[in-house]
Parts: C-alpha cells; structure tokens; sequence
C-alpha cells in the first residue's frame, strides 16, 4: 500500500527549463505523479512540523555556503584544534618545520644562480600538479615563488594532518578545506605572478585581457540567462551530434524511457544487452560521438541493446524514492525486454550509481528466486561506501542534515550544487585553471562531446537523495546485509551470477579500490578490470584512442581472496581499450547468433513513441 509523506510542501527555486524544452514537454504524454514506494522518512520523533523555521534557516544558509555544512566545518576544526592544543610535541614538530623550511628557502635563493642549482632544489610539484609544468616558471624569480607556495602548501598538509586523536573524516575536511583556501594564492593565478601570462601579454600586446574580458562578459551573461548552456556545448546537439545511435523508446513510465537499438549485424546473440546508466547524469555518456559510443561499439559487435532513459525530476517530483528507481526502472527495463524476447536472459550493465542500483535489483532478485540475469557487468559502481572517495568529505550527519533541508526547500538537489561539489573537491582543475586559461591568457579550452555531456546536469529528487544518502553512505546498509526491499533484507552474497567488474584507476568519485571490494561480497566469479584514467574518461575508451591502458584477471567464486594491492602488482598492464575483452566475456556467455529480435512490443508500437534518443534526455 502505498503512503503518502507528512513532509511539508514548501515554495522550491529549482533549475529553469528552456522555452525550447518547455514546448516540447507540451507535447509528449502526459506524465502522473510517482507514488512513494516506501514509508516516510524518518523525522524525529516530534515529526518535522515543528522545525520548518530551522530548516527555511538551513536552506537559506546552504545558497550562502554552496551546500557545505557550517557546523560540520566548525565540528572539525574544533576536533583538529582542540587535540593540537592538547599536544605540545605535536607543536613544537610542526613549528621546527616552519622554521627549517624558511632557512632553507632563504639559502637556496640566494645561491638560485650557483652552478648545479637546479629550478627544483627545495620541492617539486606533484605528478599530477600541472599550474607549474611550464619551462617558465624554472626561471627566477618565479621558480621561487612556486616553490614558497609548494612549501606552504606541504607545511599546512603537515600540520593539519596526524594529530593524534583527531577523527579521520574531520582530520580530512580540514587538510581539504585549507587546500582550497590555499589554492585561490597560487601564484599561477595572478597575471603579475604566472610567467605564461606575462609571455602572452608581451607576445599579444595585451590583446589576451581583451580577450578574456570577452570570454568573462560571454559567461557572465550566459550564468545570468535562463536556459543559456556553457558556451562549450554549442556544437553537440543532442540526437545530432551526440547520442545519435539509431533505435527506438519501445517503453515509458513516469521515470524512465526504454531505448531499443537497431542491429547493425546480420545476426545477434540471443541475449540482449540492458544498460542501467545512473540518473545523475544523461545516459549518452555511454552514446557520445559515434567514434566513441560503447552502444555502437556493442551493436557492432552483434549484441541487442536496451538502454535506460532517466526522466529528469523537478520539484513535483520530490517524492520519488529510491526504491521507485528500481522497481520503475530496473524491473520495468526487464519485463519490457521479456516482452520482446520471450524467455532469454538478460546481459545486465550499470555504470556508475546505476551499477548500484543494479546491484540492489540483482541481489532481489536471487532472494526472490528471478534468474533472468544471465550476467551482471558493474563499471565504477561501489556496493561498500566506507570508502567512497572525497566524496564522503560531505557526508556525516551534520551534512547530511543540510542538505536534506537544502532539498526540503527545492524539492530536489539541483545541478549547481551538484556541479559545485565535484569542482571544490577539484578546484586546481575545474576552477582555477578555467579561470587562468579563458580570463588570464584569452583561451578556450576546445569543445568536446564529453565536456557536452558533462555540462548536461541532472537534478536528485528530495526523498530518493536522501535515502541514498543515509541508507548507502552514511549506514552502509547494503553491504551490511541491513538494507531492505519491501521490507525484508537482501544480501549481495546471494548473487551467483558472473560478474565483470571495471575500476578506473585514477577516480575520484568512485576509488577503484572501493570498487574492488565486490571480490568478497558476492558468491560468483569475478573478472575484475582496472583500465587507466577516471570515472568518465576510464570508461569512455573507443578503440583506437591512444593512452589507454588495462589490467584483468578473473576470480573464482571458490578461490582466495587476493587484497587489491597485491592484485596491482601481479596482474600485467595491457595496452588499448578495455572495450574488446568485454565484449570477448559477453560473447563466451552468449548463445549463438540468430535472426535479430523485433523493435519493441505491438502495445509500444500503438503508442507511436518517439525514436531514439527519446524526449526525457532533452531535458
């Protein structure tokens, strides 16, 4: 039976539609509302009534603070400044470092020009440490004011890290916190002190301002126009340019669209392909340009491909569960495909959260006794979150808290907060360098379909963020076999199913170690891939692209377990894409080929749905 939630209905400020989505969406079907699939969330026992002025002070504080907690930063500060009072050692250490590395500062600029003196006596920049890589700053005085900040920077990781006593999460919101404050007085983010700018300003006679004034005037005017996207998405057109593999939507509901691709081969293995994207963010990750779509590499290779569309919530929406996610997306996606062809088995893929999801719906599956999963392939997708990356700096209670007031207000978790999270955690690489680049030297970074699709944001509904939040991050209920579907527990150990399992090595979203830990919560064998680069660009690998790298080795369900660090040094590095040894493990999992299965059901053709890449991914 499904209950409807005490949660107050506030006024909510949520991400505008264009007018050009807007007319469109007059168009399609009309859409009911999602019932809530679970029971209402826990408020207090007081209920949440009594608190709609703290939370409307909370939400009001989030817009000012960007979504950070303040009384989480000032938990840790407190916890990291109250244990260094209490550790004279501990001050008297970090102050002899501060002591030391200014001797050594002052004596190494005095001898900077002295025979043998190399631009990076005192310390070096970090491999992935890019502000400072040009030949320019090895000269003076610039080499010097690089490595006084270098200094800085490693003295404060020093002194804000092993205090004894201070818990790890806040130990690691402060070292982070300070790391971002730091970063705005890198030296390459002033004009007078970035070496590369000055050479462009003598080169272009100060025409590389001009230019970023421009640049700067263009986005300030894009940022305060609805409906206006970043100026880099312009030649990406979604059903032109990107997600243009040809197919159908052969089924819609209130959260999803159901893609069929048409072959492209003669004959197709009997087991179609299902794709379980995560809803936050547009499928077409997985359908880019077509000299990287993973779909067109699929269908190529003789498989039928069913991929999820997720609708884009907006504040009406805020009820929506997680639950609703899978029953309305995984389960609806399976019957639909059985629909079609009548008993196969399904190839299942999630990528990212919906790797998650579709380890929630396998592990119901088993419980129930559903063998309609002929295999299970996982990319970047985490079932243990105790080590979830720097994004778990954002999640304790007090965070948590926030944000659920934040969304309360809105209704869902908009793009801007979304995006501004991923940037803090990197602000060398998605702000200041943007902002030296297009303001300082005049630049633009040259438009990609994956800066496109990045740049497509999602919105999170209330309730479902919320519950993913507590149930998955802050509980780990589902790798604590505490996590329940309609109303009774699962377990991941019941999966039986062979599984192919992709990490990214350098993820910040989703650490491949994290990843890894589905060796041991799962009773199946295991062919656990490590391919080069992060949670995007590591799974976006087209064949033929050069850079790319990969390590695999299968697991025995019956076999020992081997920890991921000995797994890195024993398991050879391969050159290439990791595409093709998919591929090979679907392909030995499969029948043989056949005549291809029928698009969609005579129900979905009477429907006349739209063909691919649907309506929902537009807006």
């Amino acid at each position: 039976m499904h209950q409807k939630s005490t949660l107050p209905k506030a006024e909510v400020a949520v991400f505008p539609i264009p007018a050009r989505i807007a007319d469109q969406a007059d168009e399609r079907e009309p859409v009911a509302p999602i019932e809530p699939q679970v029971a209402p969330l826990t408020e207090g026992a007081e209920g949440v009534e009594s608190y709609q002025a703290d939370r409307a002070l909370h939400a009001m504080l989030a817009r000012l603070s960007s979504g950070i907690s303040p009384a989480a930063l000032l938990l840790a500060y407190t916890d990291w400044l109250s244990h260094l009072a209490s550790s004279p050692q501990r001050r008297i250490e970090i102050a002899q470092e501060a002591l030391i590395d200014t001797k050594r500062f002052f004596e190494a600029s005095q001898r900077f020009f002295s025979p043998g003196q190399g631009p990076w006596s005192l310390i070096k920049p970090q491999p992935q440490d890019k502000r400072f890589g040009r030949p320019e700053w090895e000269h003076p005085p610039f080499n010097l004011m690089a490595q006084a900040f270098l200094l800085g920077e490693r003295w404060w990781h020093n002194a804000t890290t092993g205090v004894r006593g201070v818990a790890k999460q806040n130990e690691a919101i402060v070292e982070v916190s300070i790391r971002q404050m730091l970063d705005v007085m890198s030296p390459s983010n002033f004009a007078a002190t970035n070496p590369e700018v000055l050479r462009r300003t003598f080169e272009s006679g100060g025409n590389n301002f001009a230019c970023g004034w421009r640049n700067f005037r263009g986005d300030w005017i894009r940022l305060m126009s609805a409906g206006l996207g970043p100026v880099t998405t312009g030649d990406f057109v979604v059903g032109k340019t990107v997600a243009t593999s040809r197919g159908r939507v052969v089924f819609r509901n209130e959260l999803i669209e159901l893609i069929q691709y048409d072959p492209t081969t003669e004959k197709v293995h009997p087991e179609p392909v299902l794709i379980v994207p995560a809803w936050i963010m547009k499928y077409y990750i997985l359908d880019l340009s077509p000299q990287n779509s993973l779909v067109k590499h699929l269908t190529g290779e003789g498989f039928t491909v069913f991929m999820i569309s997720w609708r884009n919530p907006d504040a009406a929406d805020r009820e929506i569960a997680f639950d609703d996610y899978r029953k309305l997306g995984v389960e609806a996606a399976l019957d639909t495909i059985g629909g079609i062809v009548p008993g196969r088995q399904v190839h299942a893929l999630g990528y990212c959260l919906g790797g998650t999801l579709l380890s929630i719906a396998a592990a119901t599956m088993a419980r129930d006794g559903d063998d309609r999963l002929k295999s299970i392939s996982l990319l970047a997708a985490q079932t243990d979150f105790t080590e979830a990356g720097e994004l778990t700096l954002f999640i304790n209670e007090s965070q948590v808290a926030f944000l659920e007031d934040m969304m309360w207000e809105r209704g869902v978790l908009d793009t801007t907060q979304m995006a501004g999270a991923f940037q803090l955690l990197r602000s060398n690489d998605l702000i200041w360098s943007r902002l030296t680049r297009d303001y300082l030297m005049g630049e633009r970074a040259a438009p990609s379909d994956l800066m496109a699709w990045n740049a497509d944001a999602t919105r999170l509904p209330y309730r479902m963020h919320s519950e993913y939040l507590r149930k998955l991050f802050l509980n780990n209920d589902l790798a604590g076999g505490r996590y329940l579907v309609e109303g009774k527990p699962i377990s991941l150990s019941d999966i039986h199913t062979p599984m192919f399992v992709v990490g990214t090595l350098r993820d910040h979203v989703a650490p491949w170690k994290s990843v890894y830990k589905i060796h041991y919560q799962v009773d199946a064998d295991v062919t656990f891939l490590l391919t080069s680069g992060g949670h995007n660009a590591g799974i976006v690998a087209p064949l033929g692209e050069p850079g790319h790298t990969y390590r695999i080795k299968t697991k025995a369900a019956d076999a020992t377990y081997t920890g991921p660090d000995e797994w890195l040094n024993t398991v050879a590095s391969v050159e290439g894409s990791w595409w093709p040894e998919w591929t090979k493990w679907l392909s030995a999992r499969s029948g043989e080929p056949s005549e291809p299965a029928r698009m969609g059901t005579e129900a979905a053709q009477a429907k006349n749905l739209p063909e691919a890449p649907g309506d929902y991914v537009r807006h």
